[in-house]
């Protein structure tokens, strides 16, 4: 580690030596600006101008910036960087350092290059308040534990270079050796072995869908482009390529453009044509769903970055269609979304392949920069090491609460292994959070020293009847308490807010010990602690399926909202569930399930029309009865299964069926189940349940609605 001094002026031969070493060695390196801000830009401008700055990232307000060759980019813009290069990269730390953002940007870093972080001094950071804690609710804590765990990485490694204004007089900047064999960016096997299977795919039979998946920096979009330059010249006419934004294909199409050489007629930012006709372009994401382009190929980069019904559109959309995504660290973590995804490909295409890239060609293997970021951010983090046959391992089953913060590095990594893998958008950010939201209570599962579960809550609610008042009024927005704010504001009930709340915020088991009731007693665990001290409720807040619905439900909660709009991320609805503790908890789940009851055959046609079969099935049987069906109902019914009366008059009463007691229980294992839920709770067009193949035609479909309900009245219960 090298501590040179800034105050004087830069020693500009020696740092231009020390980007000619990198780049000969294949290396990048962070440059700790410690102390003084203006002391540390001042510094700063006297050295970059000196310096080969090909492309460059000022994350600062635009008019301090130390060069003008920086491109201004506020951290938040980060992910638009996602395979783009860059030579330097100036990040001022003073005006906030959101986790995700950093991480990415530092991806964008080719060999030879610099990242400057203008920060206070090390020691600082547990106290050091970053601008960036307000936008997260962090700014209420004293102390930072991920920002001191960063501190102790950066004094500890010793490829970090450290400049601090007043520091004594320190040895001069060392000059990594350069080697006989200076590295180069160029091909890897890696990278032709998955040109050749790009190129099969896209000459190969359909939906057969390729998932490619790399680390940063290992040429996935530089493969991208050169397999679609060649599926041109092999005489495919269109390949269309989409991506969360056009900068992150900037890499495919210039590698796309090369390969093509002179064969090319027409070139620009987003489109490549040849002399022959044929077309690779770029398309944004929403626009090709609408506009449906006929395309022999789809190219789908970043992939993890976008939501998950868009991919899946896709997917179905087009014969050929290739995602390929960076496997760790923000935007959610790449190996989450293989995880995920893999669901919808083996449903959809049960033959599609997967391939992945592990060589770095951006920089050399073993890069101090790779290394340092990712234990910065745990990018690594694997919970299968955690993973255990239950039945099989030495010691009990101990559930006890656990504080990340003070954890062991390995432990912290295990850990936060199992929510990356467990849920679809685990990102650095979350582990920040997680480590200094003073509001978080944990609990881990272990057996022996192994940890094979993992259970993240927050604290939330206990807000001044006053407050609660305009929250649920929608007068007042406050950051946190997502779920006390959401049943306040939503379903009306200011005491949701007012009342304390435990909020299940993540929960992970390993693999190997799923499905032998760790993750219960990992809830029951909380739940005891809401007992304990006081919380009125317990409840958790997520992305609907139905085999979360449930496990929730087997843990005791029950339904209390769904959300209006589909999340961006799953495409699944948000569900809101609660168990009240305490008396007044009881008797708020109670009111707010009874109204929710009570609005339910209204709210369904008109907000959740594509709320799965499955789900609105189980949350209709859950929910508490409607009213009792009468005499006339009965007969009303009655008449519509022995054919003497019509499906469209009948609707209003079938529905009121839909919540007799026991009725859509009854229902469950029929194969019939999804047409009664389209048909007569969403109120679907007859032509879209043919489509689905739910009914071969309104005849069919009425006829099999006959069937139901004289199944129903025949063996429902309390009919």
């Amino acid at each position: 580690m090298s501590h040179p001094e800034p105050d004087a002026a830069p020693d500009h031969a020696i740092w231009r030596a020390l980007q000619a070493s990198l780049a000969a060695r294949g290396e990048r390196r962070l440059v700790l600006l410690e102390g003084n801000r203006e002391s540390n830009l001042r510094w700063l401008s006297g050295l970059l101008p000196e310096l080969d700055i090909q492309t460059g990232v000022w994350t600062g307000p635009a008019d301090q910036s130390p060069d003008p060759r920086l491109a201004g980019n506020f951290p938040t813009e980060a992910r638009n960087w996602l395979g783009r290069e860059v030579s330097v990269i100036v990040w001022d730390g003073w005006q906030g350092n959101p986790p995700d953002a950093f991480a990415a940007l530092s991806g964008a870093l080719t060999a030879g290059g610099l990242l400057f972080w203008l920060m206070p001094p090390l020691d600082e950071w547990r106290r050091f308040a970053d601008p960036d804690y307000t936008r997260t609710g962090l700014d209420h804590g004293g102390e930072h534990p991920f920002a001191a765990r960063m501190a102790d990485i950066l004094a500890e490694h010793e490829a970090v270079i450290r400049i601090s204004p007043g520091r004594a007089e320190t040895p001069s900047l060392t000059i990594p050796q350069i080697p006989e064999q200076s590295f180069r960016i160029e091909t890897t096997p890696d990278q032709e072995q998955l040109i050749y299977r790009l190129v099969r795919f896209g000459q190969g039979r359909r939906r057969r869908p390729l998932v490619v998946t790399a680390d940063r920096g290992r040429g996935k979009s530089a493969a991208l482009g050169m397999a679609a330059a060649e599926l041109l010249k092999k005489g495919r006419q269109e390949i269309v390529v989409t991506a969360p934004s056009k900068q992150n294909v900037d890499t495919l199409f210039r590698h796309a453009r090369d390969a093509l050489s002179d064969q090319l007629d027409q070139a620009s930012a987003g489109t490549l044509t040849t002399r022959s006709g044929a077309r690779l372009r770029y398309v944004p994401v929403r626009e090709l769903l609408a506009s449906r382009p006929e395309a022999e190929v789809i190219l789908v980069d970043e992939a993890a970055a976008l939501p998950a019904p868009l991919l899946k559109s896709i997917l179905l959309g087009w014969p050929r269609v290739a995602f390929a995504t960076t496997v760790h660290g923000y935007e959610g973590a790449g190996r989450g979304f293989a995880i995920r995804f893999r669901q919808v490909l083996e449903q959809s295409t049960p033959h599609w392949q997967a391939a992945t890239l592990t060589e770095p060609v951006r920089w050399a293997r073993g890069d101090p920069l790779e290394t340092l970021i990712t234990q910065l951010f745990l990018l690594a983090a694997d919970g299968s090491g955690s993973a255990v046959e239950t039945e099989n391992s030495a010691g009990e089953l101990v559930i006890e609460p656990w504080q990340p913060a003070t954890a062991s590095d390995e432990a912290l990594s295990n850990a936060f292994g199992l929510l990356v893998d467990a849920h679809y958008r685990t990102s650095p950010a979350d582990l920040r959070q997680w480590l200094d939201d003073i509001a978080a209570r944990s609990w881990r599962a272990r057996i022996g020293e192994r940890t094979v579960g993992i259970l993240w809550c927050a604290l939330e609610g206990g807000l001044s009847a006053g407050l609660a008042e305009q929250v649920s009024l929608g007068t007042r927005r406050i950051r946190g308490h997502l779920l006390p704010q959401s049943l306040a504001s939503h379903s009306g009930y200011p005491e949701a807010a007012a009342l304390k709340a435990l909020r299940v915020v993540r929960i992970a088991v390993s693999d190997d010990a799923r499905r032998s009731g760790i993750g219960r007693s990992l809830v029951e665990a909380a739940r005891a602690y809401t007992a304990e001290r006081g919380v009125d409720y317990l409840g958790t807040s997520f992305g609907g399926s139905a085999d979360l619905l449930a496990f929730w439900q087997s843990c005791g909660l029950r339904v209390v909202r769904v959300g209006l709009q589909q999340e961006a991320s799953s495409g699944e609805y948000p569900l809101q569930m609660i168990q009240g503790i305490s008396r007044p908890g009881r008797e708020l789940e109670g009111r707010i399930r009874q109204r929710l009851a009570g609005h339910w055959l209204t709210l369904v046609p008109d907000n959740w029309p594509r709320l799965g079969a499955d789900m609105l099935a189980e949350i209709t049987a859950e929910l508490p009865p409607g009213l009792a069906l009468d005499s006339d109902d009965l007969r009303e019914l009655r008449n519509f299964a022995n054919g003497h009366r019509g499906f469209q008059i009948t609707v209003p009463v079938l529905r009121k069926l839909s919540q007799a007691p026991g009725a859509m229980a009854g229902l469950r294992g029929h194969a019939d189940r999804a047409l009664w839920c389209r048909c007569v709770l969403q109120g679907a067009p007859w032509s879209s349940l043919q489509a689905e193949k739910l009914c071969l035609g309104q005849r069919d479909g009425e006829d099999r609605l006959r069937q139901l309900v004289r199944d129903l009245l025949k063996d429902g219960p309390g009919l």
